[in-house]
């Protein structure tokens, strides 16, 4: 499956979770909730992956992890915040490079509609 197809996935998964459940909840409640509704849309999903940082040929478990791995191929990182900012954006694409994944979602739950809490990212 690519990339765009498991996107699709996601993203259905996610404005059903943001329908059912509204804004206003713990980021942790979007987690479990979205990683069980892709997982009956046939989608492989790691929550809390570990993700280590390799630095000069070592590799250093320093506590990094992924709020979601889909597929082995698309970050997923949830956020309930008025707005994204800078530092949001960075640690997504620092995800998908230590992650070697080429697509990352950004998901604020902490909107009104869900279509305003998105931004896709790609390396």
């Amino acid at each position: 499956m690519i990339e765009n197809e498991i996107t699709e996935r996601i993203l259905k998964s996610a404005f059903k979770v943001h329908t059912a459940l509204g804004p206003g909840l713990l980021e942790s409640s979007y987690k479990e909730c979205l990683s069980y509704e892709m997982k009956k849309h046939g989608l492989f999903v790691e929550k809390e992956k570990p993700m280590p940082l390799i630095y000069e040929e070592v590799k250093l478990d320093i506590g990094y992890r992924l709020d979601l791995l889909v597929n082995n191929k698309v970050v997923i990182e949830i956020k309930t915040v008025e707005c994204f900012n800078d530092v949001h954006l960075a640690q997504i694409l620092t995800y998908m490079r230590l992650g070697n994944c080429k697509v990352g979602l950004l998901l604020n739950f902490k909107v009104a509609s869900l279509k305003h809490g998105i931004k896709r990212m790609i390396l």
